[in-house]
């Protein structure tokens, strides 16, 4: 073999010039997608993504490395450390991942938009990452425009991101449901709901199905109180609702603002539960601890957590199509709720 034979053998990674060309736009057009800004029109971004895919192409260096072996890693995506349900489940990734001898590289972003997003992944697969796991429980991935470039594998919590990712996610819908079901059955007729805020994907699902289950009750709903999931924002319409003769039960999107209501009522003067029963929704460590303890809905993060992780790395080996898995969600019944006073 002579010397120039060599390079018409040796395989040739594609570029970005190869791509642009194949999607008929300008190299900055492909450098933008590749990026995640959000300059490009949805249709152009769509055109450049499926050359991408086509070509094989990978806008980082990682892709070459990854023919030779697996980097053993994961990068995590997540909008807030500081939320109860976020912080519980990184742990469990990071547990999960250990026991599988992979690392994890965490990679906050600052706002719920499409391009923090996207340019973050991109960040991760310029980066010795094998996939990528997505805490995000904004609407943002329910938007039809949401694509990420090809390359990583990728498995979505907490969000409704479709047919195109992997997502796992508790059962929020039936947890709403057992929690109005629960004070139901103890005699309420009208259950107040204090809501996360609206941006938020499990809060909606919350709200969505404690409106269904009122009205499939025969139960008007009456309107919804929107919090932030801190204790303030609870200790806010607690104030306000512990005031009303007609409330009788609370239906509170989390424990943090359970937790607040509790406050506010307890500084009004009505008892819990004998005036106003609390139902709220995750379990808290410190839940069992709270006066009266709380009756709640338990989220296993530590679940979500572990199939994130065993569904992401078996879709890095190719053994695995996206899906959607749910986690159940269970009812703890404790102390502050009771049948309504005569």
């Amino acid at each position: 073999m002579t010397s120039s034979d060599a390079p018409a053998r040796r395989s040739k990674q594609p570029s970005m010039g190869d791509v642009a060309r194949h999607a008929g736009v300008s190299s900055q057009t492909v450098s933008r997608v590749s990026n995640g800004h959000a300059n490009v029109d949805p249709l152009t971004r769509q055109r450049v993504v499926e050359s991408m895919e086509a070509l094989g192409y990978r806008p980082n260096s990682a892709a070459r490395a990854l023919r030779r072996g697996k980097f053993k890693a994961i990068g995590v995506i997540m909008f807030t450390l500081r939320t109860f349900g976020n912080m519980s489940t990184l742990n469990a990734i990071a547990t999960e991942a250990a026991r599988a001898d992979y690392s994890v590289t965490l990679l906050p972003v600052r706002e719920a938009t499409l391009g923090q997003v996207s340019g973050a992944y991109n960040r991760l697969s310029e980066a010795a990452v094998d996939g990528v796991v997505i805490i995000f429980e904004a609407h943002l991935l329910d938007e039809a425009e949401f694509t990420l470039p090809p390359g990583l594998p990728v498995v979505v919590i907490d969000s409704n991101a479709g047919d195109a990712y992997t997502v796992v996610d508790t059962d929020q819908a039936d947890g709403a449901r057992q929690a109005t079901e629960h004070l139901l059955s103890l005699g309420h007729r009208k259950i107040w709901h204090v809501a996360g805020p609206e941006s938020s994907f499990s809060a909606m699902r919350r709200m969505e199905y404690w409106r269904r289950t009122m009205v499939d009750a025969g139960i008007e709903p009456p309107p919804v109180r929107y919090g932030d999931w801190s204790t303030e924002s609870g200790y806010r319409h607690g104030m306000e609702l512990g005031q009303r003769d007609d409330v009788t039960a609370i239906f509170a999107g989390n424990d943090q603002m359970a937790l607040g209501l509790m406050r506010a009522l307890h500084e009004l003067g009505r008892d819990v539960p004998g005036d106003i029963s609390v139902v709220g929704f995750d379990d808290l460590e410190e839940a069992h601890s709270f006066w009266p303890p709380l009756t709640t809905i338990r989220q296993d993060f530590g679940e979500v957590g572990r199939q994130a992780i065993q569904n992401l790395l078996a879709k890095v080996d190719g053994e695995r199509d996206n899906h959607k898995i749910i986690v159940p969600t269970r009812l703890i019944v404790r102390g502050s709720t009771a049948a309504p006073r005569e």
